[in-house]
């Protein structure tokens, strides 16, 4: 049997190469459009065509999820049978920070275009695009493999917590992270290219995973450097602290809602989606909408649930009091059946 470090790593491997995949899917769209086209070739087929190649990848990702933290509950002594089955589309079409993932891959059109207003050529405009194309589209296939993975936890109810795993080369204020444990509830860290990996735990405790200091050791000068600054680096050789180091951030913006400051989205409150559907049966009221693609109204052929806003993952576990409380609200939010 593997052990947990290696099914980890195997893991690790599976969504670096699902990303891997899916942006040389995108680099061969790109090729077929220009920078003096480049907005109608978003709104069209080739931008379909790089939405649906992220929500494969996001699929393919989320869709793993359960089998990778059943194997690491087995690995560790516990019981591989989860409470709840994961619903792998739920995570799908939504975008890292809740909206909607076509707008989110519109935006490199609006870079191309202001690149081409500073003086740029248009190569160069185009090459810019498509690295802000690779930013988002990466982290919104990471971001839904670190949500679906939480979310997987929450339905087995001998993972208590999970520690964060940080392979160089990475961010400084990734690497003052290193090692540390969460509960299993408890929101990740990240920032746009993150790569960073939760890992599950039955006991707080992970031998054999990277600190700070084992990571900051591993770096060459000039990568420590690059990545804490000169004056940061001459402070970590003098041993100061990383953390004092890194002002690392701590929290994400989140939206006024009913009083209170919750991350929440509409992507997959429609009818035709399995939260949507679950509202509707309950007797929700159903608002007529304009659909959006990429950034701009479609029709008004949409009907999305009026009272119940969608809570993204990170917030059920912020605001549930306990797991039965995170089981029920993950059902609610059609994350889990």
């Amino acid at each position: 049997m593997a052990t947990p470090t290696e099914l980890g790593q195997s893991r690790y491997m599976q969504v670096t190469a699902t990303i891997r995949a899916i942006m040389q899917r995108i680099q061969q769209i790109w090729r077929g459009s220009s920078a003096a086209s480049i907005e109608d070739d978003l709104f069209g087929e080739a931008g379909a065509a790089i939405a649906d190649a992220v929500v494969e990848g996001q699929l393919s990702v989320a869709d793993a999820a359960q089998a990778y933290i059943a194997a690491q509950m087995a690995a560790q002594g516990g019981a591989a049978l989860a409470e709840a089955t994961l619903v792998a589309s739920a995570f799908a079409g939504i975008a890292p920070d809740g909206g909607p993932l076509e707008t989110l891959l519109f935006l490199p059109a609006i870079g191309v275009r202001r690149r081409l207003a500073a003086g740029m050529s248009p190569e160069e405009a185009m090459i810019g695009g498509l690295a802000d194309m690779a930013r988002y589209a990466s982290t919104s296939i990471s971001d839904t493999a670190r949500s679906a993975d939480q979310v997987a936890m929450a339905a087995h109810p001998n993972c208590v917590a999970y520690m964060r795993v940080v392979r160089l080369p990475a961010c400084a204020r990734c690497i003052i992270l290193a090692g540390q444990i969460y509960p299993h509830s408890e929101g990740f860290l990240r920032h746009p290219n993150c790569d960073c990996q939760t890992l599950p735990l039955r006991e707080n405790e992970w031998p054999g995973v990277a600190t700070p200091e084992q990571l900051i050791e591993g770096m060459s000068e000039r990568e420590r450097r690059r990545v804490f600054t000169v004056a940061g680096a001459r402070a970590l050789e003098a041993g100061a602290d990383p953390g004092q180091v890194v002002n690392a951030r701590r929290g994400m913006d989140v939206a006024h809602i009913y009083g209170r400051r919750l991350q929440v989205t509409h992507e997959g409150a429609t009818r035709r989606a399995v939260y949507g559907r679950s509202r509707d049966r309950a007797g929700d009221r159903m608002d007529r909408f304009a659909g959006q693609r990429f950034g701009e109204a479609t029709s008004m052929r949409y009907s999305r649930s009026r009272n119940v806003p969608r809570l993204l993952p990170e917030e059920i576990f912020r605001v549930a009091e306990g797991r039965d409380h995170e089981l029920r609200l993950l059902r609610r939010y059609g994350y889990i059946v």
